[in-house]
């Protein structure tokens, strides 16, 4: 059987095959959150942050939950919505760029969102 592609092909698989194996290597490379690791390096947590997130496992949890897997937040915010404040470390950077944190806001006493905040 004689097999070719044409140029247009040979275009679309290079992308596609390109797009797997950086999609993979960021997979492979990327830090996945560790209760330990969060608890004992507070100045690496700005790896562990994106995985945290993603995941969403802080989500419908309660604060004394939050609290269990994250440790003593380093503010709580009490307004409408009660707030935790994470610090996470200074990523290494050229530039002095802003410090950011994780905030996690509680509606009805639960987890209701997960982000990142600018200091």
């Amino acid at each position: 059987m004689n097999f070719k592609l044409s140029r247009n092909n040979k275009i679309g698989l290079f992308f596609f095959l390109a797009f797997v194996i950086s999609s993979s290597l960021i997979w492979l490379f990327e830090e996945r959150f560790s209760k330990e690791q969060w608890r004992t390096e507070p100045r690496q947590r700005y790896k562990l942050v994106d995985d945290l997130i993603d995941s969403q496992i802080l989500l419908d949890k309660t604060k004394n939950e939050v609290i269990q897997t994250l440790g003593e937040p380093y503010l709580k915010v009490n307004t409408i919505n009660d707030a935790f404040i994470y610090k996470l470390g200074n990523p290494p950077s050229f530039v002095d760029a802003q410090q950011e944190q994780l905030f996690i806001i509680f509606v009805k006493q639960k987890v209701a969102e997960v982000t990142l905040a600018v200091d």
